[in-house]
């Protein structure tokens, strides 16, 4: 059974995430003071209005100790009283509720009335649906200055990939395409490049999302990555001038569906023969003569080899030391469990908006992890 909304507990408590849940934490919290002296002044700061009864003058600063880590808050002062958040107060345990809040704007779109009740109830006065579309737009702000960034330098290899997410269309829930992208630059620097949601892998949908790599720069590549989607490989003929390197992995998969269980681990040993040789050379010759020896009891997988063989083994005309990391699916399949097991406890998205701003929060925190940057 899917759940309708995100746990940000579960998230907490692998771990992974706390950075970003943190910085989540700070950035909400300091908005609500802001909207709660907004509220006590009359007026927004820096505003002229006839209205406004109070002005600010400064900051004080608090530290907040929640169980994401400590959290620096500027509280504002007031020109005439004083003012202190309600939510810290001592015996006030409103991280959840903060929480919470982040969990409606961050993921449901921010809902007024639902937002605005967990703001009272955190001792504050309450929150408009102005203040929340502003507090949602900030949060997409930071999501898409990531993922439309420009993009500086030459990227020659390119990964790229698609999962796949449930998201409530008018009255029906429907599978949306998530497509992200990762490349090695050229001085070794691994990084996620951009993503895009989509309600179809058509051609014309994975031929946009390269050109809007290529409107942000993107330039130098020589080889790209991807399984054998028909409509990808089309796409990256027409955008880039580069060679098409099929997953090993998903060759493997696809042979080892022509074989019965108790043959399995014989035929595949023999196919990995093909990958142990050494040079560009030897590593087809082998390939044909594994083709060979298979044809009369495994046709079909001769038959899958003599169609895929400049495919699979593209990556072998590139330098000896990169070849290992090229054939890999690695940098892709840990991004997309991390993505599964984030998207797993949403469930269903309200909208491809909400998809967006949690998916590239995540590719968002994974790029600011300094240990997530690995080197070919």
């Amino acid at each position: 059974m899917t759940k309708p909304t995100i746990a940000l507990t579960e998230l907490v408590e692998k771990g992974a995430d706390a950075d970003l849940l943190k910085q989540m934490i700070q950035s909400v919290a300091q908005r609500m003071m802001d909207f709660d002296v907004e509220i006590l002044c009359g007026a927004g700061f820096d505003v002229k209005s006839p209205d406004r009864i109070n002005s600010c003058h400064g900051y004080r600063y608090r530290l907040w100790q929640a169980r994401t880590g400590d959290v620096d808050l500027k509280i504002l002062k007031l020109r005439q009283g004083s003012y202190f958040p309600g939510f810290l107060e001592p015996r006030r345990t409103a991280e959840k509720a903060m929480a919470a809040v982040i969990q409606e704007a961050y993921i449901q779109g921010g809902s007024t009335r639902s937002v605005d009740e967990l703001v009272k109830a955190m001792g504050m006065t309450g929150i408009s649906k102005s203040q929340v579309s502003r507090l949602a737009g900030e949060i997409d702000e930071r999501v898409n200055a990531f993922v439309d960034r420009p993009l500086e330098g030459d990227w020659p290899y390119l990964w790229i990939d698609a999962t796949y997410v449930k998201v409530r269309e008018a009255s029906r829930i429907v599978s949306v395409a998530v497509i992200f992208a990762v490349a090695v630059s050229a001085n070794g620097g691994r990084e996620v490049l951009g993503m895009r949601v989509g309600h179809s892998e058509a051609e014309t949908f994975w031929t946009d999302f390269l050109r809007s790599l290529m409107r942000r720069d993107l330039r130098g590549v020589e080889l790209v990555i991807s399984d054998a989607h028909e409509g990808l490989k089309v796409a990256v003929a027409k955008v880039f001038h580069a060679t098409w390197q099929r997953w090993r992995v998903h060759f493997m998969r696809n042979a080892m569906a022509h074989v019965g269980k108790g043959q399995r681990s014989m035929v595949a040993a023999l196919l990995r023969t093909v990958f142990a040789q050494d040079s560009r050379a030897e590593c087809h010759q082998q390939w044909r003569l594994v083709a060979d020896q298979l044809r009369e009891k495994y046709p079909k997988i001769a038959a899958l080899m003599d169609g895929c063989e400049d495919e699979v083994l593209a990556h072998m005309a590139f330098p000896k030391a990169h070849r290992q990391q090229l054939h890999s699916t690695n940098p892709l399949e840990r991004l997309n469990a991390e993505i599964k097991r984030r998207t797993y406890v949403v469930g269903i998205f309200p909208n491809d908006p909400a998809i967006t701003r949690l998916v590239g929060a995540r590719l968002l925190e994974r790029m600011t992890n300094a240990a997530c940057k690995g080197h070919l």
